[in-house]
């Protein structure tokens, strides 16, 4: 006999179990089928730990740093096995979290492969869900609702394959038991640009070689230029413009050597690892999707602004369904989607108000259109920023590269974009988030008494610079 739930939800990453949580919220039957843990790539291969091993580099930076802020540290070290296991443990009381989590909501969590089933002597209509156990067993589960959140998984370039050792994405990167001496990064966007940030801390050799003309290409072409000018004068070795050409990989003998067509030419660069950053590619094989209506186009499921698939009852989000990638939007995602199902008539999600980080150093962080894009969709633009360098508390910390930069309509002098570089931006962007909601004006945000001395004054000043009221500019 089968059991019937109101929501299944396949997948039990940040998407999956928020949507369960909220589910259960509501009064739902809920189950969740995942294949691993719970958590997801986000917790155990992604956001979490990744996090966990650039806040031990930036420590490490920092005591290499200590004299300038009159600290005698001595000769400064780290041990890279107790940052695994710093990093593990962090990985373990979250995990166990949301274990808790699950059962506070009163969701069973089914483990195994769930495979979306067409119309059966289970269901008349397709969504019910079989899931393969490791073991071999099978069972049938059938829900009301079914929710897709099976995420994703990196992508790498076609002839470049991962072999774990010598060639590794950030997967395989995340488990190192010790850091190479040099690595190239192909692919300069967010998860390229954090590892070269972190390695480099570590006092690893870096080269990062990216397709675009510039790194973090969808940041404002100020905050990358910064960047990149930041990088390079840690000694990371920055090649932008340049097409990897996998044919060309040679691997051996400890070391792995490729060459790149660039603007000089072709270009050869040799490392002890290529670490490929190339984007993820979501998880749609295998789901059983062919004996649905459901669609799949350009690699990603298609829904609509509730995310809703071609069969009603069935919805999909997070990286499945492409976007932007993120845990957070994959979790709010999932709220909208429950609460469709709720019939609570959620609002569709604006993703120009959703906060984007880069977790480098120093930190990236931004909200809405850049400079360029306001002006390409025809908006007549007024831009205020604001530099760290004139700002107390940013002195004070000792990190005081970067600027905050607004982007203003200037006919409505409507918030079109926030753009952040600097220590600790990734905290701050929520303000800028917030007032990207609420459709504040410069002079609003002006009027918001910021505590003295902070880092958020940055946001003050530059509101009150796009009309040239800046206090300290």
């Amino acid at each position: 006999m089968s059991q019937e739930f109101d929501l299944v939800v396949l997948g039990g990453g940040t998407g999956g179990y928020v949507a369960a949580i909220r589910a259960s919220q509501l009064g739902m039957n809920v189950a969740i089928v995942e294949k691993e843990k719970l958590g997801g790539t986000c917790l155990h291969r992604g956001c979490i730990p990744s996090k966990a091993l650039l806040r031990s580099a930036e420590v490490f930076a920092t005591l290499k740093e200590a004299d300038k802020y009159g600290i005698s540290a001595g000769d400064v070290g780290y041990d890279f096995s107790k940052i695994q296991d710093r990093k593990q443990g962090i990985i373990d009381q979250l995990h166990k979290g949301i274990q808790y989590l699950m059962k506070k909501g009163k969701i069973t969590v089914f483990e195994g492969f769930g495979r979306v089933m067409g119309p059966s002597i289970f269901s008349p209509q397709a969504g019910a869900v079989r899931i393969e156990k490791e073991n071999g067993d099978q069972e049938i589960i059938v829900p009301r609702f079914l929710l897709l959140a099976t995420g994703s998984r990196p992508r790498t370039l076609p002839g470049l394959t991962i072999d774990g050792s010598y060639v590794v994405t950030s997967d395989e990167a995340l488990q190192w038991e010790k850091l190479p001496e040099s690595v190239v990064i192909v692919g300069g966007g967010v998860i390229g640009v954090e590892w070269a940030s972190m390695l480099n801390d570590f006092g690893v050799e870096v080269t990062i070689v990216e397709y675009a003309d510039r790194i973090l290409p969808f940041e404002d072409e100020e905050v990358s230029k910064e960047l990149a000018r930041l990088l390079k004068k840690r000694k990371v070795n920055i090649v932008t413009g340049a097409k990897v050409l996998p044919e060309t990989l040679e691997k051996g003998e400890g070391k792995v050597v490729i060459s790149a067509e660039t603007k000089n030419g072709v270009d050869t660069f040799t490392a002890e690892k290529i670490l490929v950053s190339v984007g993820r590619q979501a998880n749609v094989e295998n789901l059983g999707l062919e004996a649905t209506e459901v669609k799949v186009e350009r690699g990603v499921i298609v829904v609509n602004e509730h995310f809703q698939t071609a069969e009603p009852h069935i919805y999909a989000i997070g990286d499945v369904i492409g976007g932007l990638q993120l845990a957070h939007v994959a979790s709010h995602e999932g709220i909208l989607a429950v609460e469709h199902m709720a019939g609570l008539n959620p609002h569709a999600l604006d993703y120009t108000k959703v906060p984007k980080c880069t977790y480098s150093r120093p930190e990236v962080a931004n909200v809405g259109l850049t400079e360029k894009e306001a002006r390409e969709q025809g908006f007549e633009v007024k831009v205020g920023k604001f530099s760290f360098k004139a700002l107390g508390k940013a002195v004070i910390h000792g990190e005081n590269d970067g600027f905050v930069k607004l982007v203003v309509d200037a006919k409505t002098n409507d918030l079109l974009g926030v753009h952040m570089i600097g220590t600790h931006v990734t905290d701050m962007i929520s303000e800028a988030g917030l007032a990207r909601v609420l459709d504040a004006t410069p002079w609003e945000i002006g009027q918001t008494i910021h505590p003295h001395p902070s880092l958020s004054e940055a946001i003050m000043e530059a509101a009150l610079a796009v009309d040239g009221k800046a206090i300290h500019n």
